[in-house]
């Protein structure tokens, strides 16, 4: 047993642990709590695994689950940018490459690698299965948010014109749940929830 690779994979599970402190503009389906980056990256995973019919292309779900549960690790450090946040998203990708720089490097060298370029193949979206975990990625609050009677998309004074922005790259990925997503923002939209 190589004991200092072990200890640098167990620092790092360690460290990701952080992600459950992360809280997001979210709401649970319970109306009372935040989401989490751990839990929302949970749930993306079983959303990978119940989609995966409908993504435009094949996608290699054994990958697609890795992206999904290393794309927030960043956030440790860059914390949460809300999508609809336009001041918070001009630094971003500076912040978060900060952030992948430190957190993936306490990993042994390999493994540092391959993780740090899942996380960069997801932001890129240039793959079939990097499009279909940005889809997710997108459905996924956009359905809670929906379910939650668009409490956040109030809270926020959302218009329409950023719902359409932010999630209609999910046709992308997936087409057919860009499609289910569509006619839920046409819906909040009628209700008032998305000015």
């Amino acid at each position: 047993m190589d004991l200092e690779r072990l200890s640098k994979q167990v620092a790092f599970l360690i460290e990701t642990d952080k992600l459950k402190r992360v809280l997001r503009q979210t709401l649970l389906t319970d109306g009372k709590h935040r989401e989490n980056s751990g839990e929302h990256s949970w749930h993306l995973a079983l959303l990978a695994i119940v989609m995966q019919e409908y993504a435009r292309e094949p996608v290699d779900l054994p990958k697609v689950l890795k992206m999904i549960l290393v794309h927030d690790l960043v956030e440790i450090d860059a914390g949460d940018t809300y999508c609809y946040d336009e001041e918070g998203n001009r630094d971003k990708a500076e912040r978060e490459n900060v952030a992948a720089d430190r957190i993936f490097s306490i990993l042994p060298a390999d493994q540092a690698e391959e993780l740090r370029s899942l996380w960069e193949e997801f932001e890129a979206r240039e793959s079939a299965d990097a499009r279909f975990a940005a889809a997710l990625d997108r459905f996924q609050p956009l359905l809670l948010n929906y379910t939650m009677e668009g409490v956040m998309w109030r809270k926020h004074d959302i218009r329409k014109d950023q719902v359409y922005s932010r999630n209609s790259p999910m046709a992308e990925g997936a087409p057919q749940l860009w499609k289910y997503a569509e006619a839920r923002i046409r819906d909040a939209i009628s209700k008032g929830w998305i000015r």
